[in-house]
This record gives structure tokens, C-alpha cells and sequence, in this order.
């Protein structure tokens, strides 16, 4: 997809923060937004795209759940400031790292420009300029490695410790000359028209993604969720692609690590909910290249006071990133993985000073700076977990982005 396609299209909102040093439009000039110009998220809800920077909040997300916690007062603060300086309507955006208790990564743009995907996207067709050549590849734990990992989690399940933890490991990637963000963002975007697409600018480089899976939507007092857990690679073939899904459907291991991640967010979520809706049996969803177990959750909050950020936060991170119990799977996620995840396996998306916003959880995506490209993939591991399986699923996983590098297999 080309970008100036997509950025012709944009619908430009209200905002002149008053800061001189960095000055803002009244309303962003839709050719001027582009998917690497800063934030970038589209939905089949709802898109948007901004420029510039009118406040950061770096406050720990640990209490983000808790309406009025230092967070939610940094958020209410950094919204205030944004209306202070002009912007009727001040929307908050960017990504909270897996590990709630280190910085986040948001902040409050001085131009917002939204847009509805499906017109934007269509007729945008082609691709951006080739992407650099790869140097070399480092997988980070190697093989052997991660394969003890997972059998060290099944050993920990079988002593009763915890019912499923989520391990993860990392491809580190040098390309020959410098990654253009904006032809591997289009890349992503056209190879996965339907997930979630994000970049996020960094203090140094910038996390881009497609993720499928949606953590949490809120409009008003309605919320919405849709966890994924349990998946199987597709096949080329048509009737061999229907028989993958249809075994996944019937995995007995599969549907368990499902259960274990909606039963978690149903315990989470009732006792701040008026009405709670979770399906007993989960559904199939599909991407380029894996089919997941899905379940389409939706309810409406007890107090109106929460917003998409205070859900969010409660919820994240759920047994489908992390594990249950969370805290004995963070412990072993810890103890296992030779890297710190910082905002992978975290949440990505925006919200709005009325409470409405949208999360997604920040898998299938990697970091770009210059010529060092970092991608992220995990694998949800339970009693029955082959080490085997463990190591292929995640290379499956790690195919969506190293296919915009023209690195399938």
C-alpha cells in the first residue's frame, strides 16, 4: 500500500495547542499525516493518524485499573493541559510495556486526523520502494534454549505452580543499510489488511506492528473484547486449510489454554461490570497465516467513570500474553526469558478525554532503528506443551513480520 494512497484520505480534527516552540494547526492537513509521521493505528472501528507532540505521560501503568490512581491522574492532568492549550477534544495515545510497572510510552499529539480504514484503504494498491537487505539474523534464546524453557514451564504446571505461562523469544535482525519505516509499514499494512496496524515513535526508532488481537474497545458504557489463544498454521491448500481449522476447533490442549484466559478476564471484569457477556465455546478467526481460537467478549461497565484506559489496564496483562496465575507467570517469565520484553507483549492504542479508546495487545510486531530491527512472537505453553511445537508456533508467529522483509518460507 502506498502511503500518500492512504494519507489523501485522511479526515483532519480540531487542535491548536498554544505552545510556540511547537506549534500546531487547526486541524492537521490530511496530505500532511502519513502512517510513519507519528502515531498510526488503524481499526475497523475507528483510525487515526497525528503529528507532533504536545505532552508526554510516563507514569507507570501498576495502577492504571484504579480510577483515580496516580496514572489516571497523570492521563486527567495531560488531558487538562491539551485543553488548556486549545485542543477541544484531546485524544491520548501510544503503548504500555508488558511489565506495568515500567514507564509507558504515551502521550497527548498536537495533530489528530481520523479516518475510516476500508475507504482509506481502498484502491491503494502497490508497494513502497524495496527494503534493505539482510546482514544477519539472531535468534534470541536460540532453539535448545527455548526448548527448556518450555519444558521448565511444564515442569513448574506439573508441580502445581501455575496453570499456563506465555514465553516468548526475540529475531534480531541487521539489515545492510538503514530500514525506510515507511516502506516496511506499507508492507505490513498490505500484507495483513486486517489486523490492527500501529507505529509507534520511540525516543529512538519506533514499534510497528499488525496485531490481531483486539484487548479491549470502549464506546460510552459499552466495552468489547476479543481474546485469541490457541492457534494452528495454515495451509495453501483449500481443503487442507479447512481440516487445520477444524482440528484446532477440537484440540483438546488448545481449548484448554483458551479457557484459562477467558475464565481469567471473566473474573476480572465482573465485578466491574453491569452486564457481562463471555461465550461458552470460543469461535475461529483468521489471519495470512494462522488460524486462532477466538472469543468475542462484550458488556457494559457498572461505574461510568472508567474509561478505555482504566479497562485496559485491568485487564492487561491477560493469561493470553502472560499467563495464570499472573503474578507466579510473570515470576517465571522472569526467571526464563534472557531478555526484558519492554513494550513487547505490552498494549497499543489511544484514548479520548470522554473515555473511549481502543487497545490491542503488541504482538506480531517489532522495533526498527536504523539498520537493528528487533521481532517479538510467543506461544501460550500449558501441561500438555511440546517443546517442539512451542519453537515452530512461534516461528509461524515471527513469519507476519519477517514477510515484509521478503523473508518468507
Amino acid at each position: 500500500m502506498k502511503e500518500r494512497d492512504l494519507a489523501g484520505k485522511l479526515e483532519a480534527n480540531q487542535g491548536q495547542p498554544a505552545n510556540q516552540s511547537q506549534p500546531a494547526s487547526q486541524g492537521a492537513s490530511a496530505a500532511e499525516l502519513s502512517p510513519t509521521s507519528g502515531f498510526f493505528f488503524t481499526s475497523a472501528y475507528r483510525s487515526l493518524s497525528t503529528q507532533g507532540c504536545l505532552t508526554k505521560v510516563t507514569e507507570s501503568a501498576f495502577d492504571g485499573d484504579k480510577i483515580n490512581g496516580a496514572f489516571q491522574q497523570a492521563v486527567a492532568a495531560a488531558f487538562s493541559d491539551a485543553r488548556a492549550a486549545g485542543i477541544k477534544h484531546p485524544v491520548l495515545c501510544g503503548a504500555i510495556p508488558f511489565d506495568k510497572r515500567q514507564p509507558s510510552a504515551l502521550f497527548v499529539p498536537q495533530q489528530t486526523a481520523w479516518f475510516e480504514r476500508d475507504e482509506a484503504m481502498a484502491g491503494a494498491t502497490g508497494k513502497e520502494g524495496a527494503l534493505p537487505e539482510i546482514a544477519s539474523k539472531t535468534e534470541l534464546p536460540d532453539q535448545p534454549t527455548f526448548m527448556q524453557m518450555v519444558s521448565d514451564a511444564v515442569q513448574a504446571m506439573n508441580d502445581g505452580k501455575l496453570e499456563k505461562a506465555v514465553l516468548s523469544r526475540l529475531l534480531e535482525i541487521t539489515t545492510r543499510e538503514p530500514v525506510e519505516p515507511q516502506a516496511l509499514m506499507s508492507r505490513i499494512v498490505e500484507q495483513n489488511p486486517n489486523g490492527y496496524h500501529f507505529h509507534v515513535p520511540l525516543e529512538e526508532g519506533a514499534l510497528i506492528g499488525a496485531s490481531p488481537e483486539l484487548l479491549l474497545r470502549k464506546q460510552g458504557n459499552k466495552f468489547y473484547s476479543n481474546p485469541l489463544a490457541g492457534s494452528a498454521r495454515r495451509e495453501s491448500c483449500p481443503e487442507k486449510d479447512g481440516e487445520v481449522s477444524r482440528v484446532l476447533l477440537d484440540s483438546g490442549k488448545d481449548l484448554y489454554e483458551h479457557h484459562i484466559v477467558t475464565e481469567g478476564m471473566r473474573q476480572v471484569l465482573a465485578s466491574r461490570s453491569r452486564s457481562l457477556d463471555i461465550p461458552a465455546s470460543p469461535e475461529l478467526l483468521s489471519t495470512p497465516t494462522l488460524w486462532h481460537l477466538s472469543t468475542p467478549i462484550n458488556g457494559e461497565v457498572l461505574d461510568s467513570q472508567e474509561n478505555a484506559l482504566s479497562l485496559a489496564c485491568l485487564l492487561h496483562p491477560t493469561p493470553a500474553l502472560c499467563g495464570s496465575p499472573t503474578l507466579a507467570a510473570r515470576e517465571l517469565i522472569d526467571q526464563l526469558e534472557p531478555f526484558d520484553r519492554g513494550l513487547f507483549g505490552g498494549i497499543v492504542g489511544w484514548c479520548d478525554d470522554r473515555g473511549n479508546g481502543e487497545w490491542v495487545v503488541t504482538i506480531r510486531c517489532g522495533t526498527v532503528k536504523g539498520d537493528q530491527v528487533r521481532l517479538f512472537a510467543g506461544a501460550g505453553i500449558v501441561p500438555d506443551s511440546s517443546p517442539e511445537s512451542e519453537w515452530r508456533e512461534t516461528g509461524v508467529k515471527l513469519t507476519t513480520m519477517l514477510r515484509a522483509f521478503g523473508l518468507a518460507k
